[in-house]
């Protein structure tokens, strides 16, 4: 070991004495650097996985695989992202191929995942497609493959021309080449097709879209006609007993005819006395706005009245509270006044003949209320011995009006001065001391 350190030592020492030798060796050390830094580059551009990374292999089988050059380092895409390439292929016992997929990570891969083999530019690069499926199905087991039902190759173009027949691929010849003559007046014509096929494209637009819903529509009708069809066919019990209930709806309504035109008839009628009980709900409606409004103020007004008529019920608990001896004692009263009630009602009938008479006693006695006026005026008594004129025994005589037991004479005029024997003037009308009839 310390031979090996005494000539690195030795050579070290050797290149710092030697002219030119450092400068050599560093220009191949910087070299060295970049072949290695070139190749990491270009190893990264051919594929996305680095050495070091984690990666998981798929295989997958398909019919044939043309132009997929595990060599070209063919790229492997999920959801159009790259994420791998192609590292080999093998030929199977019944004629297909089997890709071995390189994809970097550990992606989720069912075993009803489909992949799709496709060109990627004209110089027919293969590209696969896959699509890594989901449940119900299972996550692929290392070594599975997945089966060609589950994938799909591409068409070359010399599979679709070798169909053709001679003269078939001698038109395609001339027509591709016309073609060629056409594409090279192309800057001058080309534009303006381009732009009438643009316009037409898009005027037929509306077209497409209207035939697109009506391929939906039919494709609906088509399915929901093979539901019915199925679920009929399932059932000719029910469709038998379906068909005889119809023909008994159809010999009903055909047996009441009459009555049912009849009824069709009175439906004008009908409709215009339901229009008139709408026209009358509708006025109805119109006034039940207002009347809204109304309660709805007064259920604002409602919880005060409310809050006072609480106050007057205990107000009516401590009347009623101070009103229970009252009724105690009032029960004991009507007790004892229940014998003078039954007495009052004996009485009460044997003054009925005396009340049917007051009516006219009252009326005799009003019409007589002037004279009682001008007696009780100039005298005090029935019998007195003297008025404010002399000193007389004055009695006093009534007479039936149209009767006049005394005879008429003119009414006396004198009138006592106010002082005299403390008498007023006659307040009757005409100022008359003493009325016609007092004497």
């Amino acid at each position: 070991m310390s031979g090996k350190k005494f000539d690195l030592a030795l050579q070290w020492e050797r290149i710092r004495t030697v002219p030119g030798l450092g400068r050599d060796v560093a220009a191949l050390t910087f070299l060295v650097v970049m072949g290695v830094v070139a190749a990491v580059v270009i190893q990264t551009q051919l594929t996305p996985i680095a050495p070091w990374a984690d990666h998981t292999v798929v295989k997958a089988e398909f019919s044939s695989v043309p132009g997929a050059n595990p060599e070209a380092s063919t790229s492997v895409t999920i959801a159009g992202v790259k994420v791998g390439r192609i590292t080999g292929s093998e030929l199977t016992d019944h004629g297909t191929a089997v890709l071995s997929l390189d994809v970097q990570g550990k992606p989720q891969v069912y075993d009803n995942a489909r992949l799709i083999l496709r060109p990627k530019n004209p110089l027919n690069e293969m590209n696969v497609e896959i699509n890594p499926g989901g449940p119900p199905g299972q996550l692929l087991r290392d070594g599975q493959v997945i089966p060609a039902s589950q994938t799909i190759r591409p068409i070359q173009a010399d599979e679709v021309l070798q169909n053709l027949d001679d003269k078939a691929q001698q038109g395609l010849h001339d027509m591709l080449a016309e073609s060629d003559v056409a594409l090279a007046r192309a800057q001058t014509e080309l534009p303006g097709g381009l732009n009438a096929a643009t316009d037409t494209t898009v005027h037929l637009q509306p077209v497409v879209a209207a035939l697109q819903t009506r391929r939906d529509k039919i494709a609906q009708l088509v399915s929901a006609m093979s539901e019915i069809s199925g679920a009929v066919g399932e059932n000719n019990e029910r469709t038998t007993q379906l068909a005889d209930s119809t023909q008994a709806t159809l010999d009903a309504l055909a047996a009441n005819d009459a009555a049912l035109r009849s009824s069709l008839q009175q439906l004008p009628g009908l409709t215009d006395e339901l229009r008139h009980a709408l026209d009358g709900t509708q006025r109805l409606t119109k006034q039940l706005n207002p009347t809204l409004d109304n309660l709805k103020d007064a259920s604002e007004d409602l919880p005060k009245a409310l809050d006072r008529f609480q106050d007057t019920t205990d107000n009516i608990g401590d009347v009623v509270d101070a009103l229970g001896p009252v009724v105690g004692k009032a029960r004991s009263v009507v007790s004892d006044l229940r014998p003078f009630i039954n007495d009052a009602n004996h009485s009460l009938d044997d003054l009925l003949p005396a009340t049917d008479k007051l009516d006219r006693d009252t009326g005799l006695l009003t019409s007589y209320l002037v004279q009682f006026r001008a007696f009780f005026y100039n005298t005090k008594s029935v019998f007195g011995a003297g008025d404010s004129q002399t000193t007389i025994i004055r009695g006093h005589v009534v007479a039936p009006p149209g009767y006049f037991v005394i005879p008429q004479k003119k009414p006396n005029l004198y009138a006592p001065s106010p002082g005299e024997n403390g008498n007023r003037p006659n307040p009757s009308p005409g100022g008359l001391l003493n009325p016609p009839g007092a004497n």
